[in-house]
């Protein structure tokens, strides 16, 4: 007997996009199986159903690429945005393969982002229960005070869950502002800005340094790097050993 799956992992798995956007795709109505019109929560059988999206066929990916992008400000984390904006598509076009963000950065935040066409590892990656540290380089104003600091390694409460405590260090502490290290264990939106907007801080920067431990870098802004074999059977132990 063939095996179901539930058919936003089945696109996930095919490179198409996240399963929360595949999610979106199917619900919008621009996903069909075999001919017809897919509903969210139906499951098909890879071996004999065929899927398509916009009228594209999809197909299973064999040849995974795992990609990390300096992302500049100003770029939204999408691979298409209605409104026009720029959008991180452009910048790793030339890659030569369709692959989707893991995770997000928001417009105004820079630095590391990863991109794959391996759904189940982009799943693995960003699952919650994996807490893989993240390490973020922040510049905010004023001048912060032990009870703001205090503000920012506490829980918060987003979207009605709440947040795991960040570690924070101070790098840097001038008169008219300071530069932190923030670690988040969970990816939760927006939560560093969040976080700040709580202690009446003002989020002057945000860059993303390191994921699981692999680093930005000297990759400069817009520009886009294979990741070493290193680096992704080290993202990968971590995802699949955490609890």
């Amino acid at each position: 007997m063939d095996e179901l799956i539930r058919l936003q992992k089945y696109m996930a798995d095919c490179g198409i996009a996240s399963r929360r956007k595949c999610e979106e795709l199917i619900a919008a109505g621009l996903v069909k199986v075999n001919g017809e019109t897919a509903q969210v929560g139906d499951k098909i059988s890879p071996k004999k159903d065929v899927v398509s999206v916009n009228g594209r066929k999809v197909t299973q990916e064999k040849d995974y690429v795992y990609v990390m992008l300096n992302k500049p400000r100003g770029f939204v984390t999408t691979m298409s945005d209605e409104m026009d904006r720029k959008c991180v598509a452009q910048l790793v076009a030339d890659v030569g393969k369709r692959i989707y963000p893991i995770g997000r950065l928001d417009r105004d935040s820079e630095g590391l982002l990863l991109f794959t066409n391996d759904g189940e590892f982009a799943n693995a990656l960003t699952h919650p229960s994996k807490h893989i540290a993240k390490n973020y380089r922040v510049t905010v104003k004023p001048k912060i005070t032990q009870e703001q600091l205090n503000i920012l390694t506490s829980s918060i409460m987003i979207d009605g869950r709440e947040t795991l405590p960040a570690t924070v260090n101070v790098i840097a502490d001038d008169p008219d502002r300071t530069v932190l290290e923030i670690i988040l264990y969970e990816g939760r939106n927006r939560q560093i800005r969040r976080l700040c907007e709580e202690a009446g801080l003002l989020t002057a920067r945000l860059k993303r340094q390191s994921v699981g431990g692999v680093k930005l870098g000297m990759l400069q802004p817009g520009e886009w790097r294979y990741l070493t074999k290193e680096e992704i059977v080290s993202l990968k132990r971590q995802s699949s050993n955490r609890k």
